[in-house]
């Protein structure tokens, strides 16, 4: 979010002709003086071969799925870029505090044979990361429609206009935190504040074993949105510094799928949980809240020791060897700058100051993403919300009110994937975000029109029956 601005500017510079003019003819006795050196640079640039915009895998782990002769593998990886153009390079140099710039080198060659390994380990340890840590989100986020199943609002002497409360504070909450969170990662770095607020959220969902009314779940609900909130802006700003733009679309859709693998896991552990209602005279919702609440703990403290501050920073008292050597922090630290050169105008610990949230506030173009960002989940958010107490309405106990509930995020999960990756295989982006929302139409349209005495089971010849009567 706030590099977009500078980016555009400093592409806007390079591409204006007039701007360039004026700069270049002010330079030219520089250039002059400097020509035996842009010279050299310039070789150093072109040496091996010319470089060629290749296409990289978009699925991860791609060595496992097809194997590439050694002509292919020793092909040179290295994308062109603007630091190859002496003139233009010195307009996108790093940041002179920019955490890896003692790994920068605009004449750095790698193969093919250097960058699949490499982009498979970082899938392993920092996409799988990702994806464990959202579903300790998830989990938190979710496990209250399972308790839903288990006469929840009844134990507690609450109506479903609390519950409906409830959520609404939730999100308010949620909301109103990103913002704030993630100013704070960027102050604090994202490997030192992700970790401490999932433990945060994971003790005050352990804590919800001990409610008693109204006051209380509305307390945890405000907590719960205040310290989930930053978490997902937070995890993406952090798998940017690690991935290059066209790699990031499939390793979020990824991250985005542990929400439907979750909401399929949930329902199942539940379905255990659930069960120990009556353990030392507790209902079983409480050992839900306690139990999830400790996993998600466990997730928390493995994520002080699993997160790294850069490419060129894993080395700690627990991990004296880092993980990459000099060699791969090289490769790792030039592909992501040879891609954006904006990842390098910040240190990661350097705090947005007002100015630069202004401008970033200001970047007109990105308005349409956060107006899609606050409605997109309009369409699927109430069904999927009430799909347990709507099914223990039609008539479904409590435990086939939660299996019931997998098939949807099922096929959510393998659509998503689908989706994404026709997305970025065509690089078409517009087209799959509108037709993903326009698939919820006709079903949003049956659920509005079919009668509350309808029968729970009913196929689209039914449905059509039944919304002509």
């Amino acid at each position: 979010m706030f590099f977009g601005a500078k980016r555009r500017r400093s592409s806007a510079t390079l591409s204006s002709p007039h701007v360039d003019q004026t700069r270049m003819s002010s330079t030219d006795a520089q250039h002059s003086s400097n020509e035996r050196d842009m010279e050299a640079l310039r070789q150093k640039a072109t040496e091996h071969s010319d470089l060629v915009k290749q296409d990289n895998p978009i699925l991860p782990l791609p060595t496992l799925f097809w194997k590439r002769t050694d002509e292919e593998l020793d092909r040179v990886a290295t994308q062109p870029s603007v630091f190859d153009d002496s003139a233009a390079a010195k307009y996108f140099q790093p940041h002179p505090k920019y955490e890896n710039l003692h790994r920068f080198d605009p004449g750095e060659r790698w193969t093919w044979r250097e960058e699949l390994p490499l982009i498979n380990r970082l899938d392993l340890k920092i996409t799988l990361w990702a994806c464990v840590a959202f579903f300790g989100l998830d989990l938190g986020r979710g496990n209250l429609s399972q308790a839903n199943t288990d006469n929840f609002l009844d134990d507690l002497g609450m109506t479903t206009n609390d519950y409906n409360l409830g959520n609404t504070v939730f999100q308010i909450s949620f909301l109103c935190a990103e913002l704030p969170s993630q100013m704070m990662s960027k102050k604090l770095g994202p490997d030192r504040w992700i970790p401490f607020i999932m433990c945060s959220w994971s003790i005050v969902a352990g804590s919800q074993f001990w409610l008693t009314g109204r006051s209380t779940f509305l307390a945890t609900r405000a907590l719960l949105g205040m310290l989930q909130g930053g978490f997902i802006p937070d995890v993406i700003l952090y798998i940017s510094y690690f991935w290059k733009g066209n790699e990031l679309p499939f390793r979020l859709a990824l991250f985005w799928t542990v929400r439907r693998v979750t909401d399929i896991l949930a329902p199942v552990l539940a379905f255990g949980i659930l069960r120990l209602r009556g353990l030392h005279g507790r209902e079983g919702w409480r050992w839900l809240f306690l139990i999830e609440g400790g996993i998600m703990l466990s997730i928390g403290i493995w994520s002080w020791f699993m997160m790294i501050a850069s490419p060129t920073q894993s080395r700690s008292w627990f991990r004296p060897k880092g993980w990459f050597n000099e060699r791969e922090e090289k490769i790792i630290v030039n592909r992501i700058l040879r891609d954006d050169p904006s990842k390098g105008d910040m240190h990661n610990r350097q705090a947005i100051n007002l100015k630069l949230l202004w401008k970033s506030l200001c970047d007109f173009d990105l308005w349409p993403i956060y107006i899609f960002g606050l409605i997109w989940e309009i369409p699927s958010g109430p069904p999927d919300q009430y799909l347990t107490l709507t099914l223990r309405n039609l008539g479904f106990g409590t435990f086939d009110a939660n299996l019931l509930s997998i098939p949807t995020q099922a096929m959510g999960a393998i659509t998503m994937c689908i989706m994404t990756y026709l997305s970025t295989k065509w690089n078409e982006r517009s087209f799959f975000g509108v037709f993903t929302q326009l698939w919820y139409l006709p079903n949003l349209i049956a659920l509005s029109l079919l009668s509350s005495s309808s029968s729970p089971w009913m196929t689209p010849q039914s449905i059509g029956e039944e919304i002509e009567n």
